[in-house]
């Protein structure tokens, strides 16, 4: 801490080269990042801004960097209990275990020419709903949370979903005519 008591403001390098793809890959200047370690490093001083920016910021410097859609992928799911004691954990592109719960929910988004479905959990709240980084939930992943979804009501519609940590996340609504039982 300097001599006056407050802290020190990060220098503000400006836009860095690097960008991180749909596909979790982390470039720099265009060619990517191939150790791990050094993805893990940049992924654990990711930062993200109200504004939805995305910034890599140490205690001395800051830069916004590019992201295509969101900077992590769910590669793995381990999930352990059944009904609404089961735990929903994600393992990240970049090792970081995040278990589905009120602070860490899962959301699926549509896109808005194919309706495909896009699920998504919060790996790190941030201070507001825009600040936080996501993780995408890969395709392999989002079938294993379709295999343990199990009908429900959200609000007035009828949805598939699953539960971790006492809480329900939808997943998809129910095709009309079917009924799902109460959730229990």
């Amino acid at each position: 801490m300097p001599i006056s008591g407050r802290l020190r403001r990060p220098v503000d390098c400006g836009h860095l080269p690097f960008i991180i793809r749909r596909d979790g890959a982390w470039l720099y200047r265009g060619s990517p990042i191939g150790r791990k370690e050094l993805v893990c490093l940049f992924a654990s001083v990711l930062r993200r801004e109200a504004d939805g920016s995305y910034w890599l910021q140490t205690p001395a410097e800051r830069g916004r960097i590019d992201v295509e859609d969101v900077p992590f992928l769910a590669v793995e799911l381990d999930w352990t209990g059944s009904g609404r004691d089961q735990r929903l954990s994600f393992r990240t592109n970049v090792d970081e275990v995040v278990t589905a719960d009120a602070e860490h929910p899962i959301r699926v988004a549509h896109d808005l020419l194919t309706c495909m479905p896009t699920p998504y959990v919060l790996v790190r709240p941030g201070p507001d709903a825009m600040a936080g980084i996501e993780a995408r939930i890969s395709r392999a992943v989002y079938y294993e949370l379709a295999a343990l979804a199990e009908p429900g009501w959200v609000g007035c519609h009828h949805v598939l979903g699953v539960w971790s940590c006492r809480r329900f996340f939808p997943l998809g609504e129910l095709p009309s005519g079917e009924t799902p039982r109460a959730q229990g």
